[in-house]
């Protein structure tokens, strides 16, 4: 007697993760990212990090070492969390548009993946300033100098990063414009918020004396950022994959 052996796969029938699940797992992880990324950036990377001071730096972290270290892990948590977001939101936009949803997602993976390096420097500063072996190899100002060096990497590496992330959130603003049931305002603060994030990063890039301008670079990136990533989590959370994003 002949047999069929072919298989059934074990998740055939089993449902894909509704869009509205998903957006409350992307709202969610927006809160997340918000309060550690506030805690991380601000708390302990600019108040602990002196700029061109690499002896007030080493002090700030001697003196504070468990924040620097919680700033580390708020960063590590960081990175966990956006690979999240990036899938569900994939998950709330892809009935709008499955291929530039796919495309968003990589966008804001590639930033991850910029954090994610980035991070590593955050390690070997710490390293620079108390592991024994470098404490016994090199002298406390060469040690100091590495420190503030391999911070400054960071903030290179992680603004490369905030490129990608731009344009992750110039496809975010296309992907609610395209949507039926998402505000049409909110896709045009998205597409506003992205723009500010690539403008930032080419000014830093193209300017010498980016410095004179810090100030307002800062305040074009941060007010279009706050008012668009704040009304898009709690869009996320409270009105998203309640209807169908079918493409207008």
């Amino acid at each position: 007697m002949i047999t069929d052996t072919r298989s059934t796969p074990a998740t055939e029938g089993r449902p894909d993760t509704n869009p509205r699940t998903a957006a409350r797992i992307a709202g969610v992880g927006y809160v997340i990212l918000f309060a550690l990324g506030i805690f991380a950036n601000f708390i302990v990377r600019e108040g602990l990090v002196v700029t061109d001071d690499a002896q007030a730096t080493a002090a700030n972290i001697a003196d504070s070492e468990g924040l620097f270290r919680l700033g580390m892990a708020a960063f590590l948590i960081i990175f966990l969390v956006d690979v999240i977001v990036a899938w569900a939101l994939y998950i709330v936009f892809r009935a709008a548009n499955r291929d530039l949803s796919l495309l968003t997602a990589w966008f804001r993976l590639i930033y991850t993946v910029f954090l994610g390096a980035a991070l590593i420097y955050f390690f070997q500063a710490l390293q620079f300033l108390g592991d024994a072996d470098f404490l016994t190899a090199i002298d406390a100002t060469q040690r100091e100098a590495q420190a503030l060096i391999a911070l400054d990497t960071f903030n290179s590496t992680w603004l490369i990063g905030l490129a990608a992330f731009g344009i992750h959130v110039i496809l975010i603003g296309g992907l609610v414009l395209q949507s039926a049931s998402a505000p049409k305002a909110l896709g045009f603060v998205l597409l506003a918020a992205g723009a500010a994030y690539v403008i930032d990063t080419a000014a830093h890039a193209l300017l010498a004396n980016y410095s004179d301008y810090e100030t307002l670079f800062t305040t074009i990136v941060a007010i279009p950022a706050v008012l668009a990533e704040g009304w898009f989590g709690l869009w996320l959370l409270f009105r998203a994959g309640r209807e169908p994003l079918d493409a207008r």
